[in-house]
């Protein structure tokens, strides 16, 4: 009988993660995060507008967009909550110390792989919550890891 080949688990979870960047709301970028602990999948999020709050793409339009507003700056202008936020306010944080994020991203414009990388803002929750390892996809779709512990 011949061996199946498994996908490792960053593999598995990363998958997860791009099937949920499809709930995503935001006219940009689509972000999929899935926090894992003990090898189970303790949340998801995905990036959008905060619950019972107009999304974008019902709107028909991004506000940063519209003002040629570049990638991780004057985030008070975004209607979105960021997947990695979204997935830790769905989970309990003793349910995350010691986990792993992954997160996909894509470029709505292009279908292309967006970068990994939480905002400040994000890597702090993280680290508050407990995560202690992120992985992602680069532009290239390549695995990687992402420190969060270092400040930037």
């Amino acid at each position: 009988m011949k061996q199946l080949e498994r996908m490792n688990k960053d593999e598995r979870y990363l998958k997860h993660a791009e099937a949920v960047l499809e709930g995503s709301t935001c006219l940009r970028r689509k972000y999929g995060a899935v926090i894992v602990s003990n090898d189970e999948i303790v949340s998801t999020g995905y990036n959008g507008s905060p619950r019972g709050e107009e999304n974008c793409c019902d709107l028909g339009y991004c506000e940063r967009e519209a003002l040629n507003i570049p990638k991780g700056e004057r985030y008070e202008l975004c209607r979105s909550v960021h997947a990695e936020q979204n997935a830790v306010i769905s989970a309990a944080r003793r349910e995350m110390i010691g986990g792993t994020l992954y997160i996909v991203g894509k470029e709505v414009a292009t279908g292309g792989y967006a970068s990994p990388a939480p905002c400040t803002i994000c890597r702090r929750m993280l680290v508050n919550a407990g995560i202690e390892r992120v992985v992602g996809k680069d532009k290239d779709g390549n695995i990687i890891e992402i420190d969060i512990h270092g400040y930037r």
